[in-house]
């Protein structure tokens, strides 16, 4: 059987995305202990991701061949509007961060990379170089929540973001992802493959940033 050219991306990725998906702040994400300052440098960055990533879906609508590929990235932007948004509101609330608190760490080298990436991606008007970034950036999260272990810890700040990232509407969007990066990179394999990698990349010094402050 022909391996599929998403396959093929995650094969040629594989040491650095096992890094992501087994790293110690996933680890402790799942178990519902990560110390809340470390959960709060986590949130505050990914949050500033919000904008960038908004520029990215964007631009999937608008280079997508299909009418039907712009519905999904169109509800998906909607989720990500809505019910996303609205979590990290609710955990900042719940950690006691204030609105100042949140603006006033600069942003990490991978928060920086991760927003320059995706406008990087958004401005290529590539759909196989937004497919790329995105199957990366989901596809990561879903491979990591699939293995969270049951049940989930009692806190909704741990609980919700895993779930957010494993729901039967997460894993179809993640498949549709794959499906559309499978039917259109290979006619741009090696611009794909750059993005592809250097989010995968991304993806595993955003973790290991949270936890620089300790050492």
């Amino acid at each position: 059987m022909t391996e599929r050219f998403s396959e093929t991306l995650q094969r040629q990725n594989q040491p650095t995305w096992s890094a992501a998906v087994s790293h110690r702040f996933v680890t402790e994400l799942c178990a519902g202990s990560v110390a809340d300052p470390i959960m709060v440098n986590y949130l505050v960055q990914d949050h500033r991701f919000l904008d960038s990533f908004l520029t990215l879906l964007g631009a999937a609508i608008a280079t997508a061949d299909t009418y039907e590929a712009r519905l999904r990235f169109g509800r998906f932007a909607g989720m990500i509007c809505s019910d996303e948004n609205t979590y990290f509101l609710r955990a900042f609330e719940a950690l006691g961060v204030s609105p100042a608190q949140r603006a006033e760490p600069a942003d990490t080298a991978p928060t920086a990379g991760f927003k320059a990436i995706m406008r990087e991606a958004a401005a290529t008007r590539s759909y196989a170089a937004a497919l790329a970034v995105l199957n990366v950036a989901e596809g990561l999260y879903l491979d990591w929540a699939l293995k969270a272990p049951k049940p989930l810890p009692a806190n909704f700040v741990y609980a919700e973001w895993i779930t957010l990232h494993d729901n039967p509407a997460f894993c179809d969007f993640v498949a549709f992802l794959k499906a559309e990066l499978d039917r259109v990179g290979p006619q741009e394999a090696a611009l794909a493959s750059d993005f592809y990698t250097r989010t995968v990349e991304l993806e595993l010094a955003f973790f290991d940033a949270v936890y620089r402050e300790e050492a």
